[in-house]
């Protein structure tokens, strides 16, 4: 999808909405593939303040001119846990350094947070004239589309959830994240369905708007009248590396136990075997892992716990990053192999044994976690690993 005229008198106007800051990542691919330009930034709100992107970093990405094309604003709508928050500010730092507006939203900041953001944002998405979005599964997100008028709609990756949706509009189901489905919908489900049934509806291609979907995920459904635009992360190999590669192997964490779909014991013991397997010397954090759970790691594997300050594939691109990268099914054994394209880094995946699933894992965990294993391009596939919990 490239840049469309706008009303008027005006260059077209995006506005993107991320929640992560794999979201603000991918809105800056999104953006610098379709040419789009930015405008004198607002500054970060006095709260909570946070180191800005180290200085090395920055270099690599100051100085280069603004794009030319649409005009894009990023809205933050800031999460609570302070590892997102961090990485966010980082991200917004380098969005800032492309020349984008960036607007950062306290979202979550109390009870009357979600009325005042709204509020706020609405004379902004009256005017817009493209929305993009990070998660088409988040409720603020899905309330903000009720408000919209824009005519071109764009998903931009959010990790694996991405797959499940294309799959779920393309099947005309209700949208529900993957480790949810199967379950019976709560109270709040049921108040929000109207909103999210509407949602499903905006996000469906008609000849008054238009839906593009900006992933590099596996898209096998594609749904009738969407655009699918493959992200190969040529804004990252741009601006960062090539990264030193060592002789060791690291490991790559993950948020299957904090979601409930992976027993945290199988998951110490399967990381334990691996890392003596393979030789991994360092654990690199999902931003969503515990601080219990990456304490016991570290006493019981001896593996350095990395709670990286940029997403996985900036860190790695920037370097140093282990010859071999192990993986558990997620989105990095997609993104790894793109964003270190000709370094020589192997990225290999375990599979999930189904033994390690809670009692209380979505009925679809199992099909839909080997499915993100199997299609994965450019991977070194391990087999299971089978832990002894005697």
């Amino acid at each position: 999808m490239s840049p469309r005229a706008g009303h008027a008198g005006h260059p077209p106007r995006t506005l993107a909405f991320v929640e992560s800051p794999v979201q603000l990542l991918n809105v800056l691919e999104w953006a610098h593939l379709h040419g789009l330009r930015g405008a004198q930034p607002d500054p970060l709100p006095a709260t909570d303040p946070l180191p800005s992107v180290p200085a090395q970093v920055r270099r690599t990405v100051a100085g280069n001119p603004p794009q030319t094309g649409a005009e894009l604003t990023v809205v933050v709508l800031s999460p609570t846990d302070p590892m997102s928050r961090g990485q966010l500010r980082r991200m917004a730092d380098l969005a800032r350094d492309e020349g984008y507006r960036v607007r950062w939203e306290e979202a979550r900041g109390g009870t009357t947070a979600p009325f005042s953001t709204i509020g706020g944002l609405a004379g902004a998405l009256r005017k817009a004239d493209r929305i993009v979005m990070g998660d088409p599964f988040s409720r603020y997100v899905q309330l903000l589309l009720t408000i919209t008028r824009a005519k071109d709609l764009v998903v931009v990756d959010d990790g694996t959830a991405t797959m499940e949706f294309v799959a779920q509009l393309a099947r005309g189901e209700r949208l529900v994240r993957w480790h949810r489905k199967g379950g019976r919908p709560g109270a709040r489900d049921l108040l929000f369905a109207p909103v999210s049934s509407s949602a499903r509806r905006r996000l469906t291609p008609s000849a008054r708007r238009r839906v593009e979907v900006f992933s590099s995920m596996p898209v096998t459904e594609t749904p009738d009248g969407v655009t699918v635009t493959a992200n190969d992360f040529s804004w990252t190999r741009a601006r960062f590396g090539p990264p030193r590669i060592t002789k060791g192997a690291d490991m790559v964490g993950t948020s299957l136990v904090e979601t409930g779909v992976v027993d945290g014991d199988r998951y110490l013991e399967a990381v334990r075997t691996l890392a003596r397997t393979h030789g991994a010397t360092r654990y690199f954090a999902h931003r969503r892992e515990s601080a219990d759970k990456l304490h016991r790691l570290a006493a019981e594997t001896g593996l350095e716990i990395v709670r990286p300050d940029l997403p996985l594939e900036l860190i790695a691109r920037r370097g140093p990053i282990g010859r071999t990268v192990l993986s558990f099914p997620s989105t990095v054994v997609h993104t790894l192999p793109l964003a270190l394209a000709g370094t020589g880094v192997r990225v290999a995946v375990c599979d999930i044994d189904p033994a390690w699933l809670t009692e209380n894992a979505s009925p679809r965990a199992q099909g839909f976690l080997s499915g993100v294993t199997g299609t994965a391009r450019d991977v070194h596939r391990l087999a299971a690993v089978s832990p002894s919990l005697a």
